[in-house]
């Protein structure tokens, strides 16, 4: 993800001032929602605050995992999985994301490292998906989010299984294809940005890049998810909802557009009361694995074809998967 993020110095005075403007218009509109007393918009600042207050922690702890494993774990660390029997390595890719918790963004150089060091396709491609919904931080974070609720232990268990079926489903289908079968040829993949500097310079670098990378998605999410909450008929939402299939398939397709970081996702998945347990899974299963955001940086890292299988796959796994809890909780 900090590659993203580059370069960084030059990005930085745009980004605060980005940023800045951005804080500017919400206390204005703030304070316009207060002296009118418009309940329009100041539900839509509840609910926008509530989920930025519960989420942006976790963005940052993301953010700080990422750049200490950029700059503090070697590359040796991934390459002992390239020295597994080839059976064990499809399950063991999967779990690897409980020890090396990145994110989705920074999931797919990760997975391009490993291919390229010799570790078949289909168990990179497995760690690659798998990766950001094992990762520790976004469990916890699904915890609290479905805190309180009778659902939190489906929602965290079913997230954590349906992912890393889904991710070993994908690397199964890839197979045992050549390296060179799925990676588009790029000499400049061995690049790291930011290398000069002491560790520590390295390492606040990549955590801004990081952190201004996903703030602006969980902004972004927030602000729809507040904006469908208070401006949407609730019988627009309720008709979705109450839809079999199209509300698993509505719920899809929104992560698929909002592109959240899977660190805060589940707190946006939660404020959707309207849709039930299974369609909010869908969500938070389909998104840290199919986004636009992900859609680019697939087309760039992978041979042509390979993002329409992830795709297939992963809607069919995550379909079938919450259809059958939509049964079991019903």
């Amino acid at each position: 993800m900090a590659d993203l993020a580059q370069p960084l110095a030059a990005r930085t005075p745009w980004r605060a001032l980005a940023w800045g403007t951005a804080g500017l218009v919400a206390i204005m509109v703030g304070a316009i929602a207060i002296w009118t007393g418009i309940p329009g918009l100041q539900n839509f600042l509840l609910v926008f605050n509530s989920l930025m207050i519960e989420a942006a922690p976790f963005v940052l702890l993301g953010a700080l995992v990422s750049a200490a494993i950029e700059v503090f774990v070697p590359a040796t660390a991934f390459e002992r999985l390239t020295r597994l029997p080839e059976p064990l390595q499809l399950p063991a890719s999967g779990l690897a994301g409980l020890a090396f918790p990145v994110c989705e963004c920074g999931s797919v150089p990760v997975a391009r490292r490993l291919a390229a060091k010799g570790l078949s396709p289909a168990a990179a491609v497995t760690f690659m998906l798998a990766a950001p919904i094992l990762n520790p931080i976004v469990l916890v974070s699904t915890v609290v989010a479905y805190r309180g609720r009778d659902v939190m232990v489906p929602m965290v268990a079913g997230r954590a299984v349906l992912g890393l079926v889904a991710a070993m489903a994908v690397g199964w289908v890839i197979g045992g294809r050549a390296p060179g079968s799925i990676l588009k040829p790029r000499p400049e993949d061995e690049h790291h940005h930011g290398e000069e500097g002491t560790r520590s310079a390295r390492f606040f670098g990549h955590l801004a890049g990081d952190f201004s990378f996903m703030a602006r998605f969980l902004v972004l999410g927030a602000a729809v998810a507040a904006a469908m909450q208070t401006f949407v008929p609730q019988s627009v939402l309720g008709a979705i909802a109450n839809t079999p299939i199209v509300n698993l398939a509505a719920m899809m397709g929104l992560a698929f557009v909002l592109s959240l970081c899977s660190e805060s996702d589940a707190f946006v998945a939660a404020s959707f009361v309207q849709f039930g347990p299974a369609s909010q899974l869908a969500f938070l299963v389909f998104g840290p694995m199919v986004d636009t955001k992900l859609g680019f940086l697939y087309a760039a890292t992978f041979t042509r074809g390979f993002f329409r299988t992830v795709v297939v796959i992963v809607a069919a796994v995550t379909l079938v998967g919450t259809l059958w809890l939509e049964v079991l909780l019903g």
